[in-house]
């Protein structure tokens, strides 16, 4: 089976006037199978949201590839990313970045379906059947962003991302934000997600906390300044750490 994702020596150099070039994500290769659950960590500055930037196309790689379903998207820009945008989508950090505050969540949520011709009547519907698929009841859809919580917020934001059915979500520190209860119940929503959805949906879930991965991912990478230092399924790394940074990591949660 293709991978899902594909990252073949994805490197970001920024130049800098005046100072020596900065390089933020160093030559990484990394696949995802298809169902699976990527944990991808490290400290602020390690390189994980230029990483995440480059894959969903908000910043251009210096070099390498990125290959999303057997597709090379590493130079698409304009009109096409509209495409790539079907196959993968993205949960925030902070839930209220996903919404207008102006609009309802449920204008939000359904945004994505008008911009591909779903009738009225069945925009509404599907609105609500996403937002109990999250926990939520359908009459969260009236609701503005300020009017919620920030976990109801954050379901809210998991169901506008899985409105168009995407094979890739990418969670960017999805529930840091959130307090360690909530964050629980995100984890266990996601977890719920992709077990239903088998080989449909994989997730690319990016976060500090080494923990939280062990929870919920199959396997992780652990990045240190730009460079992917250590690789391999959670409990096995979290046990035999081979690096030291990878071991400060753990030492500050466990």
């Amino acid at each position: 089976m293709e991978p899902i994702l594909k990252v073949e020596n994805l490197t970001k150099v920024f130049t800098r006037k005046g100072q020596p070039d900065f390089i933020a994500v160093n030559h990484i290769s990394f696949e995802m199978n298809q169902g699976s659950c990527l944990g991808l960590i490290g400290e602020s500055g390690s390189g994980k949201s230029t990483t995440v930037n480059m894959i969903t196309r908000l910043l251009d790689p210096t070099e390498g590839k990125i290959i999303l379903d057997g597709e090379d998207i590493t130079n698409i820009s304009g009109r096409k990313l509209r495409k790539v945008y079907a196959r993968m989508q993205m949960v925030f950090q902070t839930p209220t970045d996903s919404f207008d505050p102006r609009c309802t969540l449920g204008d939000g949520i359904g945004e994505s379906l008008r911009n591909n011709g779903w009738a009225r009547k069945d925009t509404r519907d599907e609105v609500a059947r996403l937002l109990e698929v999250c926990g939520l009841n359908a009459d969260f859809a009236s609701r503005y962003p300020h009017q919620v919580s920030g976990g109801q917020c954050q379901r809210a934001a998991i169901a506008r991302a899985l409105a168009i059915r995407p094979k890739l979500l990418i969670c960017d520190e999805a529930t840091s934000a959130l307090d360690v209860t909530v964050q629980k119940e995100i984890i266990a929503l996601l977890n719920e997600l992709r077990w239903k959805s088998g080989s449909d949906l994989s997730i690319l879930f990016i976060c500090h906390d080494i923990a939280l991965v062990q929870q919920f991912c199959n396997y992780v990478l652990v990045m240190y300044k730009g460079d992917v230092v250590e690789r391999g399924e959670p409990d096995e790394v979290i046990r035999n750490p081979a690096n030291a940074y990878t071991r400060r990591l753990i030492d500050s949660v466990l």
